[in-house]
């Protein structure tokens, strides 16, 4: 987890840029399409990484991989349904990770092919693909206040998912035991090959 190889840390600053900046600009999008603009008030509507990075974030995400970024302010009330509305913003931000991580296995595919790549720029664009598949598939365990606790409490009935939110103070505890035992790496590592072994699949029938 803790990688202070100067060379890696350069070539996946931009990875993880456009993984932050884009997850937060979704989650804004999102609550601005279903009729909240807090967001957009904020100044959060934006794709400039200065209206999203929080640098104390940013630093402990390049030295140990785990950090953040400033949370995305909205308004749930503001929204038709609010159930429905709290559902895809959550969802907004990993998906939009997906996305770009699949776009940037595409292009890392299309410089292959034409033969005008370098070793810079594919490790620069892996390390894109992997940082935004990771930063999805981490913003979907379910614990509060990560995108996948309001997932799951989406589906749990009333009572539960108020019980459910009374255990928030002790997220940043459980993900700190679970960053110290090989718990996490083996959630996220499976998973992150397998969204990448299905862009694979999904690319090969282009390239």
């Amino acid at each position: 987890m803790f990688d202070f190889n100067p060379l890696n840390m350069i070539a996946g600053l931009p990875g993880l840029l456009i993984a932050l900046v884009i997850h937060e600009y979704a989650h804004a999008r999102a609550a601005v399409a279903l009729g909240d603009f807090t967001p957009k008030m904020m100044g959060r509507l934006t794709l400039n990484p200065a209206a999203h990075i929080d640098p104390i974030g940013l630093i402990m995400l390049l030295l140990v991989h785990f950090g953040w970024a400033k949370p995305v302010v909205y308004n749930p009330s503001n929204f038709k349904d609010i159930r429905k509305g709290d559902l895809i913003v959550a969802l907004a931000g990993p998906m939009a990770n997906i996305i770009v991580g699949f776009i940037a296995m595409f292009l890392y595919l299309l410089l292959f092919n034409m033969e005008i790549d370098s070793q810079g720029t594919r490790m620069v664009m892996s390390l894109i693909v992997l940082y935004n598949v990771g930063f999805a598939i981490f913003n979907m365990l379910p614990l509060p206040p990560l995108d996948g606790s309001k997932v799951l409490m989406f589906f749990l009935p009333p009572r539960l998912a108020y019980k459910y939110m009374m255990y928030q103070r002790y997220s940043f505890i459980i993900l700190i035991a679970l960053m110290m035992t090989p718990i996490l790496s083996g959630i996220m590592i499976p998973l992150r090959q397998f969204i990448i072994n299905m862009y694979s699949v999904v690319l090969s029938a282009i390239f």
